[in-house]
Order: C-alpha cells, then sequence, then structure tokens
C-alpha cells in the first residue's frame, strides 16, 4: 500500500507529493526522491492522505530511500558548487555582456543536470552560456528565466497577511489576476495594499472573487444617485457581502439592505 508525504527541496521552498510503501516516515526526515529532472535529496515535511491529494495517485513519483550520513554529506557538497556555478555563470555571462541577473543554482543529487535560474528585461539568447557551463560542470544545463511570480515562488517569504506565500506553500497553477477583482471588491487601489512581496496583484484576490461577483449583482456603485423608500439620495459607501449600502438622502445617512430598497 503507498503511503502519501510532502516533500520539499529548500528550506520554507514549495512543497511537491511522492509516495513510499513505507508507513510512518518522521517529518523533518531526509529522503532522496525520483523526480523528472533526475534524483532529488528531500526533507519530508507533510504526511497527505490519499483523499486529499490534488493529482492523480498515478503520476506522483516515488521516494527512493531515507537518506543517510553519506547522502547528506554529498548533498551538501552539491550545495557549495551550485554556489560556485552561479559565480561562474555570472561571470561568463558578463564576458558574453549578457544581461542576467542569476537567483539561484541547484544541481540534482545525482549530478545530471544543473538548474539555474535568472532574471532579465528580455529574452537572452543563452546558448554559448549553456556550451561554456556544460564543458565545465560536464553535466545538462538548465537555464530558466524567471518572471517577477517565479521569482518570489522559488525565493520564498512572508505575505502582508502574514503567512508564507501562497504560491510557495500550495499555489499549484498561478492564475491570471486583474485590477477589476480588487474593484470588485471594494479595496483601495494602492499598490502598497494590493500588491504582493513579488510587486504584482496578490495572488489571493482570486480566491472570493467569484463570491463577490455574485453579491455585487444588482449592488448600487459609490456615488451613484438612487431612489429608495426613505427617499432620493447619494450612496456613500457599499458593504457587498452584507448587501447593504448607506445613502446620503437630504444629509442623513440611511443604512439601507438591498432587499429592502
Amino acid at each position: 500500500m503507498d503511503n502519501y508525504y510532502g516533500v520539499s527541496f529548500k528550506n520554507d521552498g514549495k512543497v511537491y507529493y511522492f509516495k513510499s510503501n513505507k508507513p510512518n516516515i518522521a517529518l523533518e526526515t531526509n529522503a532522496i526522491v525520483e523526480t523528472e529532472k533526475g534524483m532529488q535529496f528531500g526533507k519530508i515535511k507533510s504526511i497527505i492522505e490519499k483523499e486529499n491529494l490534488h493529482i492523480n495517485p498515478e503520476n506522483i513519483k516515488s521516494i527512493i530511500r531515507i537518506a543517510n550520513d553519506d547522502d547528506y554529506q554529498e548533498y551538501l557538497s552539491n550545495l557549495k558548487e551550485a554556489e560556485e556555478a552561479v559565480k561562474k555563470a555570472t561571470k561568463i555571462a558578463n564576458e558574453l555582456k549578457l544581461n542576467m541577473k542569476f537567483i539561484d543554482g541547484l544541481f540534482t543529487f545525482d549530478r545530471k543536470q544543473l538548474l539555474l535560474n535568472f532574471l532579465a528585461d528580455e529574452r537572452v539568447d543563452f546558448r554559448e552560456l549553456a556550451k561554456r557551463l556544460a564543458a565545465t560542470y560536464k553535466t545538462r544545463i538548465e537555464l530558466r528565466q524567471l518572471g517577477a511570480r517565479d521569482k518570489a515562488k522559488e525565493v520564498g517569504g512572508i505575505g502582508p497577511c502574514g503567512r508564507k506565500l501562497c504560491c510557495t506553500e500550495f499555489l499549484h497553477r498561478m492564475d491570471s489576476i486583474t485590477m477589476n477583482m480588487a474593484k470588485n471588491q471594494n479595496l483601495a487601489l494602492n499598490p502598497t495594499k494590493i500588491n504582493g512581496v513579488c510587486g504584482r496583484l496578490l495572488c489571493c484576490l482570486a480566491y472570493e472573487d467569484e463570491e463577490y461577483s455574485l453579491c455585487q449583482n444588482g449592488m448600487p456603485y459609490y456615488g451613484q444617485t438612487i431612489t429608495t423608500k426613505e427617499g432620493k439620495g447619494q450612496v456613500v459607501s457599499v458593504d457587498i457581502l452584507r448587501r447593504t449600502f448607506k445613502v446620503n438622502i437630504e444629509g442623513d445617512i440611511k443604512e439601507i439592505k438591498l432587499d429592502d430598497k
């Protein structure tokens, strides 16, 4: 019987699902797992019930073994060499006059691949860079250009809510976020309030957008002049979720429910 575990490859990094026929693997246990890129060294972060999986169990790869001391030393060695690889890549990029800023690097545990993440304002022709790195490290080189959201997902951090970034913790798909979502929720369109640490609109604006859109149906908008049972006046505030609004009727502020309008 397969058991399912959440494994992270970085401190506070994204958690990925893996399976094992071994039950009760303790949290924080180091493990060697199979990934599409090769073997990776990770840490058990959670135990997942099968019914709580967000993906098809058949698509989940396996935990190869519990890591031993030799595996851990190999992992530390790979980390150190990945840091050197980032410095080497930066030096070569400067020689080639490529406008790239490297974020981090990672060797797979079996060293079959070196992944380098970088930022750039536009598309970069890095073929010569990859060729030189492959000649140096004798492994497959993957260079990945990150956007602002991708950078936050890779690096991690704490959001304005005080919790770990959603994109790091559990978001497996990055949905499109629009300014209309903020408007639908009557939020102040202040970048410091509606932007995340990545500088883009908060991903969580999408979580309740559908509910706000439903509750907003039939509601007046701020500044609109309407006629109510209390008289004619101008809308001065709107509470979408409570389906109420306040109207200034000849200097008297009245709170009105939409159903009582």
